[in-house]
């Protein structure tokens, strides 16, 4: 009987990611803080008890032996071994940093900024303990033996002048690059202590030629003379020059005088702002997670079978000569027929025979989806700015459109807009983004399984691809508790919440309300910023407060755009109604400007759901298939929703022509991957916090 062979398979090994709790990362910050303490407390008694514990140093064992060091023999030790055996009196800079690395792990602040303390802290205390070499013929408590040994080191390669030389080069460096020293701010420095030495000496001169005018010594003849009037020399600081008059005195008697006015002129002053950004560089609302990664494009899934559009000519070919017979049959006659392929929909662009009314054509609708043997056909009569009729007819095999090859295109990735979604791609396979922020709201409706969910997530993808999560937050409604569950990840990098609220994403109605009213809340505050700063929407606010022009102790701060995402939204009319209906609606008219969109989708587009006043201020909506003539004109104020063929086919307007696209297709898994990736990543301490609001 043969022996069966093992087969091993290779398991990737997974990654080791080291990361703390919010308990373990207090602990360690209170660790360190303690620690930073007594390294300086040791440090500072050093300097008066070294002396005396010097014949102590190294005895730990001892236990009856007692040192001056006010941490007794561990603070003796310790302070020697970084003073004396180390880098001198510098050596207080590194108590320091242990301190400010505790606070830093404490309240859990950015790394990045305490790495570059560490740099700059542990460069600058070399510098002091050599710079204090070049003072003593041997090790010195100012220098310690490092210092005075890296300093005769230098020294013997390099002479005393190069050493200083080299020492010079580091201290430039550390100004330059650390202090944002420049030449033209030392230049004004001088300028203004000059001019301070200055106008002291003439102050004392001032001073001492009065002195000698009052000594009442003076001559007989100088008592004759006519005395010459006493010009007072006064030094002004910088202000508006003084208005000069002068009076123009004519020669004939009887003359009026003419007295000419100097107008003054303005003085310029320094342009504040300008400076802060010179000397600083512009405010960066991402700095706080400057480590944060984008998503990769990897995470996404290719859901396309075969790859680019096959054109199939022998279905083209049957279909036009369907049409045209078709059309014959009614005595319409066709000048000229053009195919445009797309994912699942192909158009048939005709051009008719002169004297066709166009309304003859359009009621032969269901004829041709008879003789095509085909659901969905929708007509286009005639397409705006073509002069031509279109048909639409689906395609036997559709395709479909990948999340993936949407976010991939040239047109997404190069988009200079403010909130880019990426819906899919049009009937001629170009891929539809559009502008959030200029929509400025949307509208979305179909009947269940059409796509609607998945349009959802298609939104969400896009601005999570895009948008950095100090730029955009998430408030999610979630009726049904399952939709939106995957973003829960994701709470302290994009979602927005109320104060003491456990769950981001809200479920319970009473919340909703609560949310709804908070975020009118949050709308008016801003609009009050607005005002102070002078400004008309978000974005010239967030430019200026970059530019430094905003003063945060006056309450300004850098203001994210507010995406409210709402499902099933006839539900919660139907539990709530005006409670909804009122913020909502308040929020659609106003909330514009100062950067918070609204995406309200339902299964159910009936008039008791999208009243009149919800319809008025959501210019843009979107209709997956619905099941009635009626549903499609109470969404679209137009009919052809109720044509489509589902799965993610819909239909976008903007207050103009309706545009087909097909949505593209993000699953399940895809968004688990991608909250997964951007939740392991370094966050907030919390999420974005609402307004409390307190229900009446």
């Amino acid at each position: 009987m043969a022996k069966k062979k093992k087969t091993t398979t290779n398991t990737p090994r997974k990654k080791i990611t080291f990361s703390l709790s919010k308990q373990q990362k207090i602990l360690l910050g209170s660790f360190l803080f303690l620690l930073g303490l007594a390294f300086l407390f040791s440090f500072i008694s050093y300097f008066f008890t070294w002396q005396a514990d010097q014949s102590e140093i190294g005895l730990l064992a001892e236990r009856e032996l007692q040192t001056k060091n006010w941490l007794n023999k561990f603070g003796a030790n310790v302070a020697h071994f970084f003073i004396y055996d180390g880098f001198g009196i510098s050596a207080l800079i590194f108590g320091f940093l242990v301190t400010l690395t505790g606070i830093y792990y404490f309240f859990d602040y950015t790394k990045k900024q305490l790495l570059k303390f560490w740099f700059w802290g542990l460069l600058l205390m070399i510098w002091i303990s050599v710079f204090f070499g070049f003072f003593g013929e041997k090790t010195t408590l100012f220098s310690g033996i490092i210092g005075y040994e890296t300093n005769d080191l230098m020294q013997d390669y390099l002479g005393l002048v190069g050493a200083m030389l080299v020492m010079i080069f580091i201290l430039i460096v550390y100004l330059v690059v650390r202090l944002k020293l420049t030449p033209e701010m030392a230049i004004d420095a001088f300028r203004s202590s000059k001019k301070q030495i200055e106008s002291e000496f003439v102050a004392d001169k001032k001073e001492v030629a009065n002195v000698e005018n009052d000594t009442g010594e003076y001559d007989e003849e100088e008592e004759e003379e006519i005395p010459e009037p006493y010009i007072e020399e006064r030094i002004t600081p910088p202000a508006p020059p003084v208005t000069e008059k002068i009076i123009l005195k004519s020669d004939v008697e009887g003359d009026v005088e003419m007295e000419v006015e100097q107008a003054p002129e303005e003085e310029e002053i320094e342009n504040i702002s300008a400076k802060l950004v010179k000397d600083f560089g512009e405010f960066d609302p991402k700095l706080e997670l400057g480590n944060y990664k984008f998503p990769s494009i990897e995470l996404l899934r290719d859901h396309t079978a075969g790859g680019s559009i096959t054109i199939d000519q022998e279905e083209l070919e049957e279909n036009k000569n369907r049409i045209v017979e078709t059309l014959n049959n009614y005595k319409i006659g066709i000048a000229n027929i053009k195919a445009t392929v797309g994912p699942t929909v192909t158009l048939y662009e005709i051009v008719p025979d002169a004297g066709i009314r166009i309304s003859k054509i359009k009621n032969l609708e269901d004829d041709i989806a008879l003789s095509l043997s085909a659901l969905g056909i929708r007509i286009i009569a005639p397409i705006p700015g073509r002069g031509t009729i279109g048909i639409e007819v689906p395609n036997k095999n559709p395709r479909v459109v990948s999340m993936r090859s949407v976010i991939a295109s040239a047109k997404f990735q190069n988009a200079e807009m403010e909130l880019p979604i990426a819906f899919g791609k049009t009937i001629s396979n170009e891929t539809f983004v559009v502008d959030l922020a200029k929509m400025p709201h949307m509208l979305m409706a179909g009947a269940t399984g059409q796509g609607k969910s998945v349009g959802l997530n298609a939104v969400l993808t896009s601005l999570l691809y895009k948008k950095h999560p100090a730029e955009v937050k998430f408030v999610l409604v979630d009726p049904k508790k399952v939709e939106l569950t995957l973003f829960n990840k994701i709470e302290r990098h994009y979602l927005a919440k109320l104060p003491d609220t456990e769950e981001a994403i809200i479920t319970d109605t009473a919340k909703v309300i609560n949310t709804l009213n908070s975020l009118c809340i949050e709308m008016d505050t801003r609009y009050d910023l607005l005002k102070d700063a002078m400004v008309r929407n978000i974005k010239e606010y967030n430019t200026k407060f970059k530019n430094r022009k905003l003063n945060p102790n006056d309450g300004h701060h850098y203001l994210p755009y507010i995406v409210l995402v709402i499902d099933e939204f006839a539900d919660l009319i139907m539990t709530a109604g005006k409670e909804v209906e009122t913020p909502i609606a308040r929020l659609a008219q106003l909330a514009r400007a100062i950067g918070i969109h609204l995406i309200i989708a339902t299964q159910r587009p009936s008039v008791n759901v999208i009243t009149g006043i919800i319809k008025a201020n959501f210019p843009a909506r979107i209709a997956f298939r619905v099941t009635s003539k009626i549903d499609s004109r109470t969404i679209l104020d137009n009919s052809g929703a109720d044509q489509l063929i589902g799965r993610g086919d819909m239909l976008y307007t903007q207050g103009n022509e309706l545009t087909r696209i097909q949505c593209a297709f993000v699953d399940t898994p895809e968004v688990a991957d991608i909250t997964e990736f951007i939740g392991s990543q370094k966050a907030y301490p919390d999420a974005h916090l609402l307004p409390e609001y307190v229900g009446e």
